[in-house]
């Protein structure tokens, strides 16, 4: 049987080897018909290069930080650059659906930095109680400061994670990943908050923090959104103290 070249298959994967075989037999019918085999490499080509396209779904781009009003609901403009958060296989896609069973645990986060400078991560929630009455905006759930390049886990925590916890009935929130490039390495006089409560964590402003330590705009930033799950009234218990 008539093979397709290396360079015609590439752009098929292991997920579709049904395509690949029908086109498989498509050249070598064609090509027994006495087809020249560069019309047959072009037509494969063409219809796997529409395959994939039309089968594989497309990045989201930083513009949906605008397009979900994070742009201007916590910051003023859009980040250059996306922060890869990952929790566990479950992963950050610029306003992607996860639950808060999913993102109880510190997530992987990695960014493009320099390692011989300090950047600011913040981890924030504007939709406090909820999107249509957010009086408590912003609840932040995560703050760590001082970090070198790009190892959050040698940072400096002014406020430990915590998962999301959007009460029952208050739909989607957003939770925004912002990194900041610092002037250098700088002293923080915020209180240290730990994961076993709740409080000084409402009423935050990234904006007001990024300004009071001179940070600029975010260089960085990612979000998802969540909605309450069972897991919730496990976290309200562990911020009981």
């Amino acid at each position: 049987m008539l093979r397709i070249p290396r360079h015609v298959s590439a752009g098929f994967t292991s997920n579709t080897p049904t395509a690949y075989r029908t086109l498989e037999k498509f050249a070598a019918v064609m090509f027994s018909c006495g087809v020249d085999l560069r019309l047959i490499s072009f037509m494969i080509l063409f219809v796997a290069k529409t395959f994939t396209s039309s089968a594989s779904p497309q990045p989201k781009d930083l513009s949906e930080m605008e397009s979900n009003k994070v742009v201007p609901d916590v910051v003023d403009t859009v980040p250059k650059h996306r922060i890869d958060v990952k929790y566990g296989s479950h992963i950050v896609n610029l306003g992607n659906t996860l639950t808060p069973t999913q993102v109880r645990h510190i997530p992987a986060v990695s960014y493009h930095a320099d390692p011989n400078n300090f950047y600011t991560l913040v981890m924030t929630d504007p939709d406090a109680p909820s999107r249509a009455d957010p009086k408590f905006r912003e609840w932040h759930h995560w703050l760590v400061v001082n970090i070198p390049g790009s190892d959050v886990s040698k940072g400096e925590t002014l406020s430990e994670y915590i998962g999301s916890g959007p009460p029952e009935g208050t739909g989607l929130h957003r939770y925004v990943f912002l990194v900041y490039e610092q002037p250098g390495k700088l002293k923080f006089d915020e209180k240290r908050l730990t994961n076993r409560s709740g409080e000084h964590r409402g009423k935050f402003s990234i904006r007001k923090f990024a300004a009071k330590h001179k940070l600029g705009e975010p260089i960085a930033g990612n979000f998802y959104q969540a909605e309450w799950d069972e897991y919730v009234p496990k976290l309200y218990e562990q911020l009981k103290g």
